[in-house]
């Protein structure tokens, strides 16, 4: 059984902070962070369509061009959620380039770009290239449980930690597994395919019995003969966070973000004995880091964010937050 969610860390552990997310059976990826994206192929940066931006300081945010300079001339809707200013950067960003040749191009690029502020209000903004991305207000929405996005298959969450003023944390979740049983497939000699989507977005939304499905023969079936080809499980969850001060409220926020998550990506910026350095700079030490993790029942923890004062020590502070995640350090 595969992963559902795919990420690995654009820049290792000690670089700029973007962890690239596939989705499994899906053309889309999901970025958090948009430190240095150089390491992603092209390719890789046109199957972005989600970004979740943690806080707008330069290692997190210096990533945007490179995102916009291999859409320009293709037609994308691209969407990105931060905290409180996020439009504002963008906005100023994009108007640091000359956009007189836009009605030369058939092709539309938008940005929708949503803030969430305290009290669970998401206010947004769209930048349409052919309006030479121009800030327009497109509204605002309250969310519950810190909602952000949604689609049959999988969720984003977040909630806002203190660093040097707002920032955020996120969790990706899928609602549901559903893995699909490849000998049930064998006995009907039902070939898989891009159908076995349909199936699992129909059976995911709760759709009756009598939906017909389209099959590979091109002879639809009711979704009622085909449940058995699948079973349904807990779905896989992700954490990511990373620039926050150890407090006790931002534990918090993240037990509540991140219950129960298969795995957490949270920095560790400073080694254990450098707490007091860590604590001034609103970072959080190796030990902090895994004890946020197994606090959060996490199943594994992947610290990055390493301070560059510690450049070789990359296994020590890894067995540092090692320690503290393991069930025999409470």
């Amino acid at each position: 059984m595969s992963d559902s969610f795919r990420p690995r860390l654009v820049n290792g552990r000690d670089g700029d902070p973007a962890l690239y997310t596939e989705l499994a059976h899906e053309r889309d990826a999901l970025l958090f962070d948009l430190g240095d994206l150089s390491p992603l192929s092209p390719r890789d940066l046109l199957r972005v369509r989600t970004v979740a931006v943690s806080h707008m300081h330069i290692d997190h945010l210096i990533g945007f061009d490179a995102l916009l300079r291999v859409n320009v001339g293709r037609d994308a809707a691209i969407t990105l959620f931060g905290p409180e200013g996020l439009a504002d950067r963008l906005g100023h960003k994009l108007q640091g380039y000359s956009w007189d040749l836009v009605d030369r191009y058939d092709t539309e690029l938008i940005f929708e770009v949503g803030e969430l502020h305290a009290g669970g209000t998401v206010r947004c903004w769209r930048f349409r290239m052919s309006r030479g991305f121009l800030p327009e207000p497109s509204g605002q929405r309250t969310i519950e449980g810190g909602l952000l996005m949604h689609t049959p298959r999988w969720r984003l969450t977040a909630g806002i930690v203190e660093h040097h003023g707002p920032c955020l944390a996120f969790a990706l979740e899928e609602p549901a597994r559903i893995n699909v049983w490849r000998n049930r497939l064998e006995e009907r000699g039902v070939l898989p395919g891009p159908w076995l989507n349909r199936l699992k977005d129909a059976i995911r939304q709760s759709q009756p019995d009598d939906t017909l499905i389209a099959m590979p023969d091109g002879e639809p079936k009711p979704l009622g003969t085909l449940r058995n080809l699948v079973s349904m499980g807990p779905g896989m969850k992700l954490g990511y966070a990373t620039d926050l001060r150890d407090t006790p409220a931002n534990r918090a926020v993240l037990r509540h973000l991140w219950h129960g998550c298969d795995v957490a990506f949270i920095e560790a910026s400073f080694a254990a004995h450098d707490a007091e350095r860590a604590q001034d700079r609103a970072h959080l030490t190796t030990t902090a880091a895994g004890e946020i993790a197994r606090e959060c029942q996490a199943r594994r923890v992947e610290p990055f964010h390493f301070s560059p004062r510690y450049e070789g020590e990359e296994a020590s502070l890894i067995a540092e937050v090692q320690r503290a995640f393991a069930p025999s350090a409470h």
